[in-house]
């Protein structure tokens, strides 16, 4: 009895003992695991669950089955027609091979090394091998749909107008790949390197293309003409209507004086014809008088024109000496 007690007590130490070495290990799901002994690899375990190994001798190696991001830099490349900008780009990767993986590569600090030195390669090839339009536009819609900025003045035809005048010469040149085909021909050149890692790339997407500061001023000083030349429309515009009102004015300026002038000269002609009468009139009554006035009225006009009067001794001055002109 006592024999078996030493027995059962033997064996529950050794148990205990091979339960504190660890020979169990957990496989979280989204997980998978690689068990290396001695350095070489033994087995794989992609389903989750509690998993055995052998102790002292067997390492287990994690990984995640899901999906990850990678996120680069950006760089600052330069385009076909040697225009710099800054591309962001973004990927989606995974393991595909745990075996691979961890003989090539590792680790996933190691995998993301890997992959920044392959995708930057890759986007860095693609852009400087196309035109900056090709980066930044997807499809040729654009062309003949862009959006106008329209001007109202108030009626149809100056809208028009003012329409015609500002309307844009801006052309947009046609692409013959787009964004989405330059993500692909990233992706092809990845592809054909990244399997050897045990690593499948999923997509690479540009997700921001910045002008590099050059261009962006170059950007903005043609945005700047655009709304000088809209501005010098507006400007041309206003000074078309300007002349247009100062001709109607002064048209209308010309039949006013026009019409007031020959009312004055038909006052004039009926107030000359009046006086006339008149003078008519009163010299019919009196000539000798009428002559006198006449006379007087001369003088009075003609008189403070003269420096000095050597001789009155003319017809002229007749009246000076006598109200009779003798």
């Amino acid at each position: 009895m006592k024999r078996l007690l030493v027995i059962m007590a033997a064996v529950l130490a050794v148990l205990v003992v091979f339960l504190a070495l660890g020979p169990f290990y957990i496989v979280n799901e989204g997980e998978l695991a690689i068990v290396v002994r001695l350095g070489k690899i033994v087995a794989v375990q992609q389903d989750a669950g509690l998993k055995l190994r052998s102790p002292f001798v067997d390492n287990v190696v994690t990984y995640p089955k899901k999906i990850l991001p990678w996120d680069g830099q950006p760089e600052r490349i330069q385009t076909k027609e040697n225009q710099f900008i800054w591309v962001d780009t973004t990927a989606r990767w995974r393991i595909t091979d745990p075996v691979k993986f961890y003989e090539s590569v590792g680790s996933l600090e190691a995998a993301y090394g890997r992959l920044d030195d392959v995708i930057d390669s890759a986007v860095r090839t693609v852009i400087s091998g196309n035109f900056l339009r090709e980066a930044v536009r997807n499809s040729n819609r654009l062309i003949g749909t862009a959006a106008r900025e329209t001007f109202q003045t108030g009626d149809a035809e100056g809208s028009a107008a003012l329409d015609q005048l500002t309307q844009s010469n801006i052309s947009y040149e046609n692409i013959s790949k787009g964004r989405e085909q330059l993500s692909e021909e990233m992706l092809g050149l990845v592809k054909s390197i990244v399997p050897s890692f045990g690593i499948e790339v999923i997509d690479i997407v540009p997700r921001q293309i910045k002008y590099s500061d050059e261009l962006t001023e170059s950007v903005y000083q043609r945005m700047i003409k655009e709304r000088a030349q809209i501005a010098q429309a507006f400007r041309s515009y206003g000074e078309g209507k300007k002349a247009e009102w100062f001709g109607k004015l002064e048209n209308e300026k010309r039949s006013i004086l026009s019409g007031a002038y020959q009312k004055a000269e038909t006052a004039k002609g009926k107030a000359d014809a009046e006086a006339s009468r008149i003078y008519a009139d009163s010299y019919g009554r009196d000539p000798s008088f009428y002559d006198f006035w006449r006379a007087v009225e001369s003088y009075r006009q003609t008189m403070p024109g003269f420096n000095k009067t050597i001789s009155t001794d003319m017809d002229y001055f007749r009246y000076l000496y006598g109200t009779r002109g003798r």
